[in-house]
This record gives C-alpha cells, structure tokens and sequence, in this order.
C-alpha cells in the first residue's frame, strides 16, 4: 500500500462514520429546534384531551407520535399535560445552544483528519532509508587499481550486508540500544510519553528512541531535540516498520549510524579504529564500537581511552544480562589489550590526486564528485611514483648547502601522453609551502624553451650544419633599450653550426634565430606543441627565447613529448576511466590521432643534437648527468637569471622526464650551481634510469646522420 494511506485511511475512515453520525444528531436536532419555534409562537399547549385554543386532539397524538419516533422527549416538544387556564401565559423557553456545540465539532471533525493528512505528506518519504543516499566516496586509483585517496565529505561510508557483521557485534548493539527490537512495532509508547514530558518541561530528552527510530534519524530528520521532531520521527518509525523486515532495518541501521569523525557506519568505524574490516573485528572491539554512536565524542578511545573502556565495559555486562555472552567472555574481552590505530588521513601521490581532483570537478561538477561514489582509474603508476618521490626529496637534501629547497618532477609515456609519476614538491606535508604544487605552478624555463626556436628555424630550411656566429649583437627594441645578449658563462665563442649552438646552450646564437624567425612565431609554436598559457598577441620579445615568458613543467614535458612523437601533439591523458557508483562507465580515454605540428625531418634535428654528448661537452665537459647507461636520451637543462629555476628535461621514444628544482619564493640559488652537474640533472639522472631500465630497450628515434648529409650553411 502506498505510504500516505497506512495512517490517514484509518483515521479518515473512523472520522467518516463520526461524521455521519453527527450530521444524524445535528439534523435530529434541528427539527426540535424549529418544532420548538412553532410552539412558542403559536401558543400550542397540550393536554390529555385537547388542544387548548387552537387545537384538537388528532394534532396532538400526530406530535406525541412524531417525537417517540425521533426519540425525543415530548417535555422537549412543549408537549405538556397541563390543565389550561386561560390567565395563564403559555411559557416560553430559551432556544437551545445544543447546534452550536455540534457544529465545532463537526468542523473539527472535518479539519483535524485533513491537516493530519496534510502535514503527512510533508514528512520525508520512508522508502529513502532504504536508498543509500548517504555519499559515498569517490576513490582515485592508479593504473593498477592501487587506492590513492577517497574522497568524501564529513561522512566515510561503505555499505555492508548484515551477513557480512559478525554476531557479536549486532548483539553488542541491541544490548546497549535496543533490547527489544525484534518484539516492538518501531517505538516504545512508554518511552514516547516520557521524553514528551521531558520536553514540555524543558528537561533533556535522554534515550527512549529504538533503533528504527535512530534510523530515521540518521537519514530522513535532522538532529534537533524537539517535540516536533519526536513526534514526526515515531510516525515515520511505524511506517518503516511495515515496509521493512526486522533484518533489513537492523542492516541499514548499521551502515547509517554515525560513529565518530567522518565514520559513517560500521564498517568505516571499524576501518577508522582498527584498521580493519568489519568482519573481523572481536568480541572487544565490537563492545566498544556498539558504545560509540549516543556521544562519539565522549567515549572516543582517541581522546578518552578511560571512558571508552568504562563505555565497553557496560556493553559487555547488557550483553551478559541479556544471556548473549557468559560473564567469563565478557571478563576476558574487557581484560584484552586493544589495537586502537593512530587516526591518519591516507593519501598516496597527493600533488596528483588534486590535479585529478580539480580536473574531475570542472568535468562534473563539485558535488558529483564529493557525493556519487564515482571511481577514478587513472594513468598514474604508483611504483614509478613513489620511487620518484624519494629520488626528488632525498637528492634535494642533499643540495641544502646550494640552497634548493624544493623540487618537482614528471614522467610522460611517450605513445599514449600519459602521466606515468606526478611529484609536485619534495614533502606535500610540509609546513607552510609543502603543498603547492610546482608541476602546475608558472615558473621561467630558461633554456629548456630554445628547443622552440630551433625547431621553428629548421622547419624554414636551416640545418643542424647551418653556421652562425656567437658574437656580441644588439637589437632595437620598440620602446626600450636596445637588446645585449649574453652567454651564461661571459663570454663568445665565435663561428659555430647550430647543433653547436644547442647542445652547448649559448644565448646569442639562440637570439639571432629568434630575430629571424619572429618571436610571435615561436609563442604560435609553443602554444600549438602544448603551452596552454601562450598567446601570439605580439607582446612578446626576443628574450621570449631564454625563457622570458612563464610555463608550466606539466606543458614542457608536453612539449619534449611531441617532439618525442616525431612532431605530433597529443593531450596529456590523466584519467583512463570512470565509473559511477553503479559500475558504468562514464568516461574512457580515447587512443589519440593527434595532431602533426612539426616535420618529422626537423624532430630528427632536435634528437640529434640533444642526444650528442659529445657536442655539448664544451659546455657541460665529461662528467655530467646528460647521459644513461646502456640508452640514448635527448637532454636539455635550462637555469633563469641569478639562478632562480633550474630545469632538466629528457626523453626516448617511450619516456619523457622533466624536473625542476629552485626555492618557491623566488631566493635565488647558490651560484656554484652548475646546470648539468648538479640541481635538476642529477634527479632527471636518476628518475629516467629507473624508468628506462626494465621498460625501455633504449631504442632512439633515428637521425640518419643528418649532420654529415648537408653542405654548411652561413648566417650572420
């Protein structure tokens, strides 16, 4: 039957048959009332043999018989038998108020039953309880499966079946909430009353609620200690009650009670306390669990351990009571020692997990993800990750002495731009910066961004053999001095070719390419290759080539990897799949085309030259971190003025690895940092032989020799 007529139809129903019966009365009296009229105006009086002054004895057994068949008296009538005595004036009588009485009555009779009616409806509907509308939380996950972090807001809820809690649990929690939950109708009357004088006299309403109606707490009302409340939340008890077995009320019970913090539900609370699923927990840890949810607070073991034990204990003497356990077991399950787990906060790759986060949000929305227990499978390889973490964080202490306090890194695969590791800082944990997350943070690049410019000047025609002279240049400036460029180390190094130039990172050669080739062209290339914060609006100068204009480490590695790709963009990919609380799946990446924004000829050009120790040893001389053993990579390092960023970006065909290093707030590195020696190029060193080790044979992206096959050419 439909939840609004459980109660109402009873009640309407009796209300009908009152009704009835008060129209009857109402009716019945209304002829008395007008009889009464014609005899106070006529002046009818009555006697055993006639109708004095106007009447005759045939009219006077006609009202004598119409009033026995109303059942009314005759006296009522004014039917009297009385002798006439024509001095005498006939009496009169007030008329009667009997109609007036009736008809509130029967007003109210009308009104209660619908207003009942009404303010039912208004209740929450019964059958919510059994919807599992608590949030559930949304879980991040790695590549493998491996939890990374769940997501959930004030509440951790994981459904369970009442199979799946053990005995002594359940029985632990009706010996200390509700004893009698298997034989009462969803409330105790007795107690009802009780707590209704506690409210009428401002007293503390104090227990009394059976667990059905804890239920319907929990779920359907709010919190609030009023009579109101009580009276809506036994209604609603009843209701439940026939809807519901005993079984499956107990079950939602469990899964919809509040046991501390954010442990909503069994067997969160059982996970939260003890590190562990419901299933297992024993005989004392179940007692003290089933004494939490009156005052989670108050008989936390976290913060009073004493009045836990004292809670538990009064669990076991009920369950003792009530013949559930012998008072041996309760002794030894009091006397056991209890693992209470430290409350922690578990988050694996937390750098990464907000970037999925907010990626997630912007997709659908901020309650969607915080309430509907979506899973998030994404790129990340936890293993990889978590080795890349310690590499950065360990190789950063080491460098306190050259004043780096941070450092963050990246790990690209190459064919699918996925996001293999995420290390957005040296410590997330860290006291005051440790969660800002540089991977996404605007830094200046440096060097690292020449390779736009020269692959910009080879998709014109120049060649990696294409001479060019490192010597002092000036150029004018619209509105500013003109332009000086100068090398990092002070000095020139006269004629070179460009894969020189490159592999040795010098700045004047890099600023006369710019100059040629137009530096909105180069923003144009950066933006198309992944630098999503570029626009070609002309504002940008020639120092757009040392790294004058802002990126991001997440864009740059984007950009070492579409040159990885032989020249062809893809998106990064973060997530592989979603699903919703039902398993289906609501999102999948897809295997990208992409886009060709460079020749393949000029990615050549650009492996060549980084992949050549040889040719940057002027620069960087023998003893470096450029190169891995038993595999050829291409490498670029990159440092900003006074030493305030210091990148090292590095890839194979099957890998990109990018790294930062510096101090968030800008302070300037220690000035015996070398770039290729220490700073970022040791922790690149170090991340992309680990990745390159088991998964990557080393195979390179093929150069033909382009070096040797083109006639020189000059540029000024």
């Amino acid at each position: 039957m439909h939840r609004f007529f459980i109660g109402p139809t009873i009640l309407i129903g009796t209300t009908i048959i009152n009704l009835f019966r008060i129209v009857f009365i109402f009716l019945r009296d209304f002829f008395v009332v007008a009889i009464a009229k014609i005899r106070l105006t006529s002046g009818l009086i009555v006697n055993k043999l006639s109708l004095v002054n106007y009447g005759s004895k045939k009219l006077a057994k006609t009202l004598k018989s119409f009033s026995k068949k109303l059942k009314i008296n005759s006296k009522f009538l004014g039917i009297r038998t009385v002798r006439a005595k024509k001095k005498k004036a006939a009496k009169t009588t007030r008329p009667s108020y009997a109609y007036f009485v009736y008809g509130i009555v029967f007003s109210l009779a009308l009104y209660l039953p619908f207003e009942f009616y009404r303010w039912y409806r208004l209740l929450p509907n019964p059958e919510k309880v059994a919807l599992e509308e608590v949030p559930k939380p949304t879980k991040i996950l790695d590549r493998n499966g491996r939890l990374l972090y769940e997501i959930y807001i004030d509440k951790k809820y994981e459904f369970v079946s009442l199979e799946t809690i053990p005995q002594h649990m359940v029985e632990a929690t009706l010996a200390i909430e509700d004893a009698d939950f298997f034989s009462h109708m969803g409330i105790r009357p007795l107690s009802m009353l009780r707590a209704a004088k506690e409210t009428l006299f401002d007293e503390n309403i104090q227990g009394g609620s059976t667990i059905t109606q804890q239920l319907v707490k929990n779920v359907l009302l709010t919190p609030e200690q009023t009579l109101t409340r009580k009276i809506k939340e036994a209604v609603l008890a009843l209701v439940i009650e026939t809807k519901y077995s005993k079984e499956q009320i107990l079950e939602l019970y469990f899964n919809n009670v509040p046991y501390g913090g954010n442990a909503w539900g069994v067997q969160s609370a059982s996970q939260k306390y003890f590190g562990k699923d419901v299933k297992d927990l024993n005989l004392a840890e179940s007692a003290l669990l089933a004494g939490l949810p009156p005052a989670p607070t108050r008989y936390s073991p976290y913060s009073n351990f004493e009045v836990a034990k004292t809670r538990q204990k009064y669990v076991l003497d009920r369950m003792v009571e009530l013949s559930y356990i012998t008072q041996d077991e309760a002794d030894i399950a009091y006397q056991s020692e209890l693992s209470v787990k430290p409350s922690i906060e578990y988050i694996q790759a937390p750098h990464f997990v907000e970037f999925i986060r907010n990626q997630v949000q912007q997709m659908y929305g901020n309650r969607f993800v915080d309430y509907g227990g979506l899973t998030i499978v994404t790129t990340l390889d936890l293993d990889v990750q978590n080795q890349a973490q310690v590499i950065v964080s360990s190789e950063v202490e080491k460098n306190l002495k050259l004043n780096i306090s941070n450092g963050s890194a990246i790990v690209l695969d190459v064919n699918n731009s996925e996001i293999l590791a995420y290390v957005g800082s040296v410590d997330y944990f860290k006291e005051n910066w440790g969660s800002y997350d540089v991977v996404t943070a605007l830094r200046q690049p440096g060097s690292s961004i020449k390779v736009l410019t020269y692959s910009l000047a080879f998709s014109k025609g120049m060649k990696p053999t294409t001479k060019i002279t490192d010597q002092p240049a000036t150029f004018a400036m619209k509105g500013s001095k003109p332009y000086k460029p100068v090398n990092y180390d002070g000095k020139f190094h006269g004629e070179m070719t460009l894969k020189d130039a490159l592999a040795n990172s010098y700045n004047v050669p890099a600023v006369k390419l710019a100059n040629m080739v137009g530096p909105d062209n180069i923003v144009k290339l950066g933006k198309d290759m992944g630098l999503a914060n570029w626009e070609a609006d002309g504002s940008y100068g020639l120092s757009v080539t040392l790294g004058g204009k802002e990126v991001r480490l997440i864009d740059l590695a984007n950009v070492y990897s579409t040159l990885a790709r032989k020249g062809v963009y893809k998106d990064l990919e973060s997530i592989l799949y979603i699903e919703d609380s039902l398993g289906y799946k609501i999102y999948e990446s897809e295997n990208q085309d992409g886009k060709k924004v460079l020749d393949s000829k000029v990615t050549e050009y650009i492996w060549d030259i980084l992949s050549d120790n040889k040719a940057r040893l002027p620069a960087f001389g023998t003893s470096n971190f450029l190169t891995i053993s038993n595999n050829k990579v291409a490498v670029k390092t990159g440092t900003t003025d006074e030493k305030r960023d210091n990148w090292t970006f590095g890839y194979t065909d099957s890998y990109v690895v990018g790294v930062w290093v510096g101090n968030n707030d800008n302070d300037p590195m220690n000035r015996n940092l070398a770039s290729g020696l220490s700073g970022a190029a040791p922790i690149w060193n170090k991340i992309m032989s680990l990745v390159v080790q088991e998964n990557d044979a080393g195979a390179e992206v093929k150069s033909d020799q382009v070096s040797v096959l083109h006639k020189p050419e000059q540029i000024p």
